[in-house]
């Protein structure tokens, strides 16, 4: 299964390059879901969401739609006696799984989480925080793309994020590897001027990828797709709706290419696949 959206829906700057001019906010999440599959869930990093706060989330979506929650910083930036919001957060969870709307849960670990021996060992007390719960984990240091963490990941089961950005000093490189039974992509646009020294936290982000960009990606993400049992593509470019109008670009383009359901095939935890 490919689904396809937004890191994000509700944004002010995209009424008129996406919402019609008259929509309240209230509105959006039903109106996004009449045309994208899935949506990440970003508030949640800031605050650990309430049973009650998704409940009614998901009330507004079909069936079959998808939301991936981002992870509370209080699991991934701090770190130090989150047991209880562990708890929590699963807890809250419990709407999204009855309606079998969790897409997966998405770990984003910051620039200053480094691969040594005690952040591998937090993976592990990450992965057992959350249980059986479905995970993906970005990085934002290119010092994890070695064959033991990928390794371990498999061995956790917790899906590695591929990202595209800017090629710039330590940041992640577009490298596809397949880690357990859920492929992420997130594209977070190309900006390297304003990557590191922005007035506006949105500059970093202001980015239109051209279809000869998108194209590169199409053979990484048939690969995912046909090697895990659901792929997410998430557009993160989100500067005045640009991410809308890549999201349907590459959909056009995969539908273009005849991207189909693979046949049948066990995920085998005992490999990892790089592309």
């Amino acid at each position: 299964m490919l689904f396809i959206g937004t890191a994000g829906y509700s944004y002010d700057d995209w009424i008129g390059p996406f919402y019609p001019p008259s929509i309240k906010q209230r509105e959006m999440l039903p109106f996004y879901a009449r045309e994208f599959s899935f949506t990440e869930v970003n508030s949640t990093f800031y605050r650990i969401p309430t049973k009650y706060m998704l409940y009614h989330m998901q009330e507004k979506t079909p069936p079959g739609f998808q939301f991936v929650i981002k992870a509370p910083k209080e699991l991934t930036h701090e770190r130090e006696d989150n047991q209880k919001s562990f708890r929590q957060f699963r807890e809250a969870l419990e709407p999204l799984i009855e309606n079998k709307k969790l897409g997966c849960i998405l770990a984003q670990f910051p620039y200053s989480f480094h691969c040594n021996k005690s952040n591998q060992d937090y993976l592990k007390k990450f992965r057992e925080g959350l249980e059986e719960l479905p995970v993906v984990v970005e990085f934002r240091h290119r010092g994890w793309i070695k064959k033991e963490v990928f390794n371990l990941m498999v061995e956790q089961q917790l899906g590695y994020v591929c990202v595209d950005q800017p090629q710039l000093g330590n940041l992640i490189p577009p490298v596809v590897w397949v880690t357990a039974p859920i492929g992420y992509v997130r594209f977070h646009g190309r900006n390297r001027e304003k990557w590191w020294r922005y007035d506006y936290p949105h500059e970093r982000y202001d980015y239109l990828y051209s279809e000869a960009e998108l194209r590169e990606w199409i053979p990484r993400i048939k690969k995912l797709f046909h090697k895990t049992s659901k792929t997410f593509i998430s557009m993160n470019n989100h500067y005045q709706g640009k991410a809308i109008t890549n999201a349907r670009m590459l959909r056009r383009m995969l539908e273009e290419t005849k991207v189909i359901p693979p046949d049948a095939k066990p995920f085998d935890k005992k490999e990892s696949d790089r592309g």
